[in-house]
């Protein structure tokens, strides 16, 4: 089955099709720079046009910044304000013209590395992380998602973790990777305070440079780059949507 998965990130819109039997893109990507601001017409107006740009027909899975409760955006970190109680469902099902699944973009890459990627397999409790303009949680308990954790809001001294230890934060303040890592480091440290998971799965931006900080980096946990890198929010979204569509099939088959 194919599905075109599409992750909304706070400086990128990107999307391609996926095989949800191999989570492969098949495809290349595109990607359109995230409107701004990121009011919900125009953000649906670039997942419209990504749609456009693949002559998509079929089923859209979303991965979106914020936590998604029956498809109703809640919360509104990274993006407009505007967003929070919007029907986010059904806003880019019409900018599409397709069915659409959406869900946080922190539990869509944990998806697709628990699926295909560093946590295939992984029993346990396994912490997926995602690092970009925000911090991004997904929590996963022997396979078993634990949907919408925010742990990027996490108070470190006295402020989310998110504003002093995200990628855009690095970039922004112009930190060393050396300096930049000691802060993630230290909420690292509280997470594994919190929920002692056995594996720690680092997704988003940035890590596609993961070679100059990982090493950097002190957990008690095994913690590795996520094999899916900047494209697990897709992918994963891709196959929470196939999944979602096909559990609905067999129900209407089924009676």
């Amino acid at each position: 089955m194919q599905v075109l998965g599409i992750d909304i990130g706070g400086s990128g819109i990107k999307g391609a099709p996926v095989d949800t039997e191999t989570g492969q893109l098949v495809e290349p990507r595109y990607r359109i720079p995230t409107p701004e601001p990121a009011k919900p017409d125009a953000v649906a107006m670039v997942v419209g046009q990504i749609s456009k740009h693949f002559n998509w027909q079929g089923p859209v899975g979303a991965g979106f910044p914020a936590v998604i409760h029956n498809g109703v955006a809640m919360t509104a970190a990274n993006i407009h304000e505007d967003w929070i109680s919007s029907k986010a469902t059904d806003l880019l099902a019409e900018a599409t013209g397709c069915p659409v699944v959406v869900i946080n973009d922190a539990d869509a890459a944990g998806i697709a590395e628990m699926t295909f990627g560093a946590g295939r397999g992984c029993m346990g409790t396994v912490l997926i992380l995602t690092i970009g303009t925000g911090i991004g949680s997904a929590i996963f308990t022997n396979g078993c998602l634990l949907p919408n954790t925010e742990f990027g809001h996490l108070k470190i001294r006295g402020r989310d973790a998110e504003h002093r230890a995200s990628d855009a934060v690095r970039k922004e303040r112009d930190y060393s990777w050396k300096k930049w890592t000691k802060r993630v480091n230290e909420y690292l440290a509280e997470m594994e305070a919190l929920i002692w998971p056995d594996l720690i799965i680092v997704s988003g931006g940035v890590i596609k440079e993961h070679e100059k900080f990982f090493s950097l980096l002190e957990t008690k946990a095994k913690i590795v780059p996520a094999q899916f890198l900047n494209e697990a929010g897709m992918v994963g979204a891709a196959l929470a949507a196939g999944k979602e569509f096909l559990d609905t099939d067999s129900r209407d088959i089924h009676g």
